[in-house]
């Protein structure tokens, strides 16, 4: 992922990976709450199909025009600890290796170092992530049910105050799994196919390259992880019945979604996913890139 063969500090890939997280999430948030929705679309004994457009009509028509920028404090959150966790990890121990070998890592290198970064970025991020899942599929509830929580520090005071402070944690088993295998899929994906690009000798070192590996890694990333997201989002939203939690964990939503709502349903919301995870994908490694040039540029 380097755009120079001269070292970023550790310090500086942490901060870098969360400034470009947090400028990409900026601009698609809109798209996360969508997917929350549609993701939560078909609980409970009436299977609701709805596509992308009409939930966020039905959202603005609704909850107001602004109503999809909902959880965005919850949203910079988690940018700022997930992701600037992970792509600090990920950017650290994959520049390490190369000063330390001469060469970038194989493609099982790659897989490997993003694991790692997945798993430390997701429990560092769990907290903000319940915050988000329950911020954004709020409106969705009657008034009587709704948490409203005011922003993101809010929502993280009254977990812990009326549910115990690891609830913050609630999900954290599917919230690691999933952060595995985005980052397998995203980080290894992108690296694996810039380096490809630019060997095609069609590719420089530029955004076109970036644009093009980060739309190639978003699809992979979507089609790979839908089905553990949307057990994290379940679980996450969900509250206690009758003193028992509606789930008892990842495989017990896979298998209720798959029987009672058709196992496609596991990619529900693919659309705002991918045109999440694309744009999102798109802009933070553009962004990433960008910012590390500047860096390099400023400290040269």
């Amino acid at each position: 992922m380097s755009t120079s063969s001269q070292k970023i500090p550790k310090g500086a890939n942490f901060l870098l990976g969360g400034l470009a997280g947090m400028g990409a999430t900026s601009v698609v948030q809109p798209l996360d709450l969508v997917k929350t929705r549609m993701q939560l679309a078909g609980e409970g004994a009436r299977v609701v199909r709805r596509n992308t457009l009409s939930t966020l009509y039905g959202v603005m028509r609704n909850e107001g025009l602004l109503a999809v920028y909902t959880g965005l404090s919850a949203a910079l959150l988690r940018q700022a600890t997930y992701t600037t966790t992970r792509l600090g990890v990920y950017s650290s121990i994959f520049d390490m290796y190369q000063n330390k070998t001469g060469s970038p890592p194989n493609l099982f290198g790659k897989m490997s170092i993003a694991v790692l970064a997945g798993a430390t970025g997701a429990f560092v991020g769990t907290p903000a992530e319940i915050s988000l899942i329950r911020m954004t599929s709020d409106g969705r509830l009657p008034v009587e049910q709704r948490r409203g929580y005011s922003n993101v520090f809010n929502a993280l005071v009254r977990i812990t105050r009326e549910e115990g402070v690891l609830t913050l944690w609630r999900g954290c088993g599917p919230t690691i799994v999933r952060a595995m295998v985005v980052n397998v899929a995203q980080l290894a994906s992108y690296s694996q196919a810039k380096q490809m690009l630019l060997a095609s000798d069609h590719f420089k070192d530029d955004i076109k390259c970036h644009f093009t590996a980060s739309m190639i890694s978003g699809f992979i990333t979507t089609v790979a992880s839908m089905p553990v997201d949307i057990a994290k989002t379940r679980i996450q939203s969900m509250k206690m019945v009758e003193g028992r939690p509606e789930y008892k964990g990842t495989f017990d939503v896979l298998i209720r979604v798959s029987q009672n709502e058709g196992i496609f349903s596991l990619w529900k919301g693919f659309t705002p996913y991918y045109a999440r995870v694309g744009p999102h994908t798109v802009l933070t490694f553009i962004a990433l890139e960008q910012l590390k040039k500047l860096y390099l540029n400023f400290m040269t």
